[in-house]
C-alpha cells in the first residue's frame, strides 16, 4: 500500500488513539520507515527468544534445553516444534525463502550466487574479526570473481538492515575511541546460522560468544569488541607492540562492563590467555569472565568476577554480581 505511513500518522490526529504497528521484513524494518515516523512513537525490538524465555516453556532438563538453544535458536516456531527434523527444515526454508528472498529484492541485488557465497563466509566466521577487501581478494583469487570490497560491505549492511546480522564495533580501550576495521558479526539467531552451514561447524566457543553477545544486546547493552594496546619484547629483544582482545565492552547510561566469554578455563594455559587482556585495562570497571556450565559467581584475587553460561543466562541482573 503505497504512502500508508501517512493514513496512520493522520490517525495520530484523533484523540484517544493508540497505534501498534508491527513488521518483519526488511523493507517495513527499514530506516527508510522508521524516518517517517521519527518523533511521533517508539520502535521496540522484538528479538528471538532469550534463552531465559526459551527455558520457560522447554520440557526438559537444563542441559537438554541448552543443547537444543545452540543447535537450534531461539525463534518461537522453532521452540514448538517437537523434532529435531522439522525444526532444521523450518530453519533452512525461512533463512533462504524469506531472510535472503527478501533482501535480494528489496535492493535489487544481482549477484545473488556473490551474497550466497558471502552469507557462508559471514556464518562461518562468527566472532572473527572481518575485513571486506580481505574477502574480496578471496573471491579474486580463489573464485576468480570480482566482488569489490564496496559492493561487498554495502551487501553487509543489507543483511544486518534485515536483523539477520549485528555488527560489533571495536573499541580501542587505552586510546578510548573506535577502530574502523576488522568489525566483528554476529547471527541474530543461531539457528538460522547453523542451519545456513548445514549443522555443521558447531564451535561450541564462538556459538557461545554469539549467545552471550545477544543476550546482552536483549538486555539493553550497548555492545562493542575491546582492544587493549600492550609492550613487550620479542626473542631478539626488541620492543613490539601487541593488541589483545578483550570480548565485550558493554555499556549502559554511566555503567560500564568488561567481559569475556571463555567456554574452556581448565588449564593454566587458558586461564592466562582469558586474564590477560583484563589485567590491561587501566580503570576499575568491572571485569567479568563467563565460562561454561553451572559455575555460581565468584570473585578471584584480582576481583574478576567468574561466572557460569547458567547463572548469567538465567539471572537478568547477572552482571550486578
Amino acid at each position: 500500500m503505497p504512502r500508508f505511513e501517512e493514513v496512520l500518522n493522520s490517525l495520530l490526529r484523533m484523540e484517544n488513539i493508540d497505534i501498534y504497528v508491527t513488521g518483519s521484513n526488511s523493507r517495513f524494518l527499514s530506516s527508510d520507515i522508521i524516518t517517517e515516523f521519527r518523533g511521533r512513537g517508539d520502535e521496540v525490538r522484538v528479538y528471538p527468544l532469550s534463552f531465559a524465555e526459551f527455558y520457560s516453556v522447554y520440557d526438559g532438563e537444563y542441559e537438554d534445553a541448552w543443547d537444543d538453544y545452540m543447535n537450534y535458536g531461539g525463534l518461537p516456531q522453532v521452540a514448538g516444534l517437537p523434532t529435531e527434523r522439522q525444526k532444521a527444515e523450518y530453519l533452512k526454508n525461512i533463512f533462504i525463502n524469506v531472510y535472503l528472498k527478501d533482501v535480494v529484492e528489496r535492493n535489487g541485488i544481482q549477484s545473488v550466487g556473490e551474497l550466497n557465497a558471502l552469507v557462508d563466509i559471514l556464518a562461518s566466521a562468527i566472532g572473527a574479526p572481518t575485513n571486506p577487501t580481505k574477502i574480496s581478494h578471496t573471491f579474486a583469487s580463489e573464485r576468480r570473481i570480482s566482488y569489490t570490497n564496496k559492493t561487498i560491505s554495502r551487501h553487509i549492511d543489507y543483511l544486518e538492515e534485515a536483523f539477520l546480522i549485528s555488527k560489533s564495533n571495536r573499541y580501542d580501550i587505552k586510546g578510548r575511541k573506535y577502530i574502523g576495521a576488522n568489525l566483528k558479526y554476529y547471527f541474530t539467531d543461531l539457528g538460522l546460522r547453523n542451519a545456513r552451514l548445514n549443522f555443521r561447524q558447531q564451535e561450541s566457543t564462538h556459538i557461545m560468544e554469539n549467545i552471550v553477545y545477544n543476550e546482552l544486546l536483549v538486555r539493553g547493552y550497548n555492545v562493542d569488541t575491546g582492544v587493549v594496546e600492550v609492550y613487550g619484547k620479542n626473542k631478539e629483544g626488541k620492543r613490539v607492540r601487541k593488541q589483545l582482545e578483550v570480548d565485550f565492552v558493554v555499556n549502559l547510561g554511566s555503567q560500564r562492563y568488561y567481559i569475556q566469554a571463555a567456554y574452556d578455563m581448565t588449564s593454566e594455559e587458558k586461564k592466562l590467555q582469558e586474564l590477560y587482556s583484563l589485567r590491561n585495562i587501566p580503570d576499575s570497571f568491572k571485569k567479568i569472565v563467563i565460562v561454561d556450565g553451572r559455575t555460581k559467581p565468584w570473585r578471584n584475587e584480582e576481583g574478576f568476577v567468574i561466572m557460569g553460561m547458567k547463572y548469567f543466562l538465567l539471572h537478568a541482573d547477572s552482571l550486578e554480581f
